[in-house]
């Protein structure tokens, strides 16, 4: 296929009139020379000018298979022929009903229970589905009667961008601005954030103890403790011990909180199983998913229920026990439709364990980065990979994206954090494109 008969530069300079881009800093906007996407084919990004790239964050770490799957592009074909939406709220219809059963089959299971989550709700982006779980976790203690106006979260957290998800985040870039007007909540210290030299396990066994002392002091008023499962991506892919996970699902236990597992970026087999929390072996009262659930085609996300949430919500219409909440897109049968087929697929190709094995490869490749004397630390569960850089510019991991961009592979960092992020079906060539082209640019810039 032809490149865009209109050049990148041409592009760039009516998007900089029109456009305003989430997290982007536009007094540098056409400086930083932005790629104009035309096309997309398997990992690969066509711009505008014809020229190839190697997606190598999934385009924002929702693409599995990768772009224009054959498989998903006849999923969506075939539900736009039958309608492309239809209400949710007083109607259902087949790809909504056959995902939540699909979702429910997949979901994490415990030594005990063949499945504790049982019920699924949608919702259209991640921070949609936070929003929606919180509230589901609110409404639960009220209607269970109690009071817990508390919700605990990480430090270094990120769930989302609207005011509830800010709510629970950590991160002061992001949401330190936005504290006057947030839910109330309450910080333990990350697992994840290491002093140096000192293990995972380690500092579980701290992180354990603040939780704990925390939730002895006000866990009668916490309606839910909200992490992101073994590690936390925005931070700059944070990984820590799974002992600490377990340690929530005791706490919130034994302090009548439900636990919240956001798996909008760790679900769908990023960390080389379907689900992050199967590291630990536990089950949440609430799982998020979204991102990779339709494959990088549609926005979609959903929040998993145990039964015991979702029967503190059944009652007579005068008891208001109901949860008025919902969106005018939930459940898009085009996003299901492509959910739905990506699942199968995923399972018919055994995804997750081919995403296990390329996260090893990964980790091979980039070893000689362990030992780099630019490279603070490289921290990796699956595919999910972050190389840590010790700063020699102002914006020093900008500058090793852009020269990987030069060798064909497109990445985005976090900071000084440059994220590897591939489709999980990414061919052995392409992932030693990607490692190579990533060493490559940490030489160049440091």
């Amino acid at each position: 296929m032809p490149p865009s008969s209109v050049t990148s530069g041409s592009w760039r300079s009516r998007d900089a009139a029109a456009v305003w881009h989430p997290f982007t800093q536009h007094a540098s906007w056409l400086d930083d020379k932005p790629l104009v996407i035309d096309r997309a084919d398997g990992p690969w990004l066509f711009d505008s000018d014809g020229v190839r790239y190697l997606d190598g964050v999934s385009s924002l770490w929702v693409t599995t298979f990768g772009h224009r799957v054959p498989e998903l592009d006849a999923a969506v074909r075939d539900q736009l022929a039958k309608a492309a939406h239809s209400t949710f709220l007083g109607a259902t219809h087949a790809p909504g009903i056959e995902l939540a059963e699909q979702l429910l089959s997949v979901a994490p299971r415990d030594a005990e229970s063949v499945s504790e989550l049982a019920k699924v709700f949608y919702a259209g982006d991640g921070s949609s589905a936070v929003e929606a779980a919180l509230k589901m976790a609110y409404q639960y203690g009220a209607q269970s009667g109690h009071n817990r106006p508390l919700f605990v979260h990480l430090s270094q957290a990120y769930h989302g961008d609207t005011l509830g998800a800010v709510s629970v985040g950590g991160i002061e870039l992001f949401h330190a601005t936005y504290r006057p007007i947030l839910l109330r909540a309450l910080t333990t210290g990350s697992p994840g954030v290491r002093a140096p030299g000192q293990s995972p396990q380690a500092r579980a066994v701290e992180a354990i103890d603040e939780l704990s002392a925390l939730m002895a002091e006000r866990g009668s008023e916490v309606c839910t403790i909200i992490v992101e499962p073994m590690i936390q991506g925005a931070a700059g892919m944070l990984t820590y011990d799974a002992a600490y996970l377990r340690a929530c699902r005791r706490l919130a236990d034994e302090y009548g909180a439900l636990l919240i597992c956001d798996e909008v970026a760790a679900g769908i087999g990023r960390t080389g199983r379907m689900w992050a929390c199967e590291h630990a072996g536990i089950v949440p009262d609430l799982l998020i998913c979204g991102k990779g659930l339709t494959g990088g085609y549609l926005p979609l996300s959903a929040v998993l229920a145990t039964q015991a949430v979702y029967d503190a919500f059944l009652g007579p219409a005068s008891e208001n026990r109901t949860f008025f909440h919902g969106h005018t897109y939930t459940a898009n049968p085009l996003s299901c439709a492509a959910a739905l087929a990506n699942l199968r697929l995923m399972a018919e190709r055994n995804l997750v364990g081919q995403a296990a094995q390329l996260g090893e490869r990964l980790g091979t490749l980039l070893a000689p980065l362990g030992s780099h004397p630019s490279v603070v630390e490289v921290r990796r569960l699956g595919t999910m990979t972050g190389i840590e850089l010790r700063s020699v510019t102002e914006r020093t991991g900008f500058a090793v994206c852009q020269a990987a961009q030069a060798r064909g592979v497109l990445l985005r960092p976090l900071g000084d954090v440059v994220i590897l992020m591939p489709p999980l079906a990414l061919a052995q060539a392409e992932t030693e494109l990607l490692a190579n082209a990533v060493i490559a640019a940490i030489n160049d810039v440091t």
